[in-house]
């Protein structure tokens, strides 16, 4: 999550990598990915990118790593979307703490420990301060007309990516 991404539209399915160059020369962002923001009645798509004083700090780890060399923030598995005002999942990684939680897709997150989230942002601010990868996060869910309780144990999304075959 970027509080200081840079937003374009239309979006351009090709941007991801491509460079955003300022007036001058110089580098202004790279992209990074699709994005959708809900607009009035309906959807605007846009691409996201990074700024590029953003990415230098970590640039070097990025290049050895392939992430940060920050410790890594919880993770849940579960793809939300903001839908007529409310948080709804939209999808859940195979395997991911959300789906082994019995978290479903159409669900409406309510609240996570203790505390309604009034946005998408919010809601993985509220995550993460539950802790790291391995911490417990409790949400309250509700599921067509039922309210469901369940604790997710976060996890690290890194363990969840497919990784190279050196061999």
């Amino acid at each position: 999550m970027l509080d200081e991404a840079i937003y374009t539209a239309p979006a351009h399915p090709q941007w991801g990598g491509s460079a955003l160059i300022g007036s001058d020369g110089k580098l202004l962002a790279v992209g990074s990915l699709l994005v959708q923001e809900k607009v009035d009645a309906g959807t605007l798509q846009g691409n996201m990118l990074v700024p590029i004083d953003l990415l230098a700090p970590i640039l070097e780890d990025m290049l050895k790593l392939g992430r940060p060399a920050q410790p890594p923030r919880g993770w849940l598995g579960m793809y939300t979307t903001e839908a007529g005002g409310k948080l709804v999942v939209a999808g859940i990684a195979p395997g991911a703490p959300a789906e082994r939680g019995g978290v479903k897709v159409g669900d409406i997150i309510l609240d996570v420990a203790g505390d309604k989230p009034d946005s998408l942002a919010d809601l993985w601010r509220r995550v993460w301060a539950c802790g790291g990868p391995g911490s417990e996060v409790p949400l309250k869910l509700l599921r067509k007309s039922a309210l469901v309780d369940t604790r997710l144990r976060s996890a690290d999304r890194n363990d969840f990516l497919k990784k190279p075959h050196l061999h």
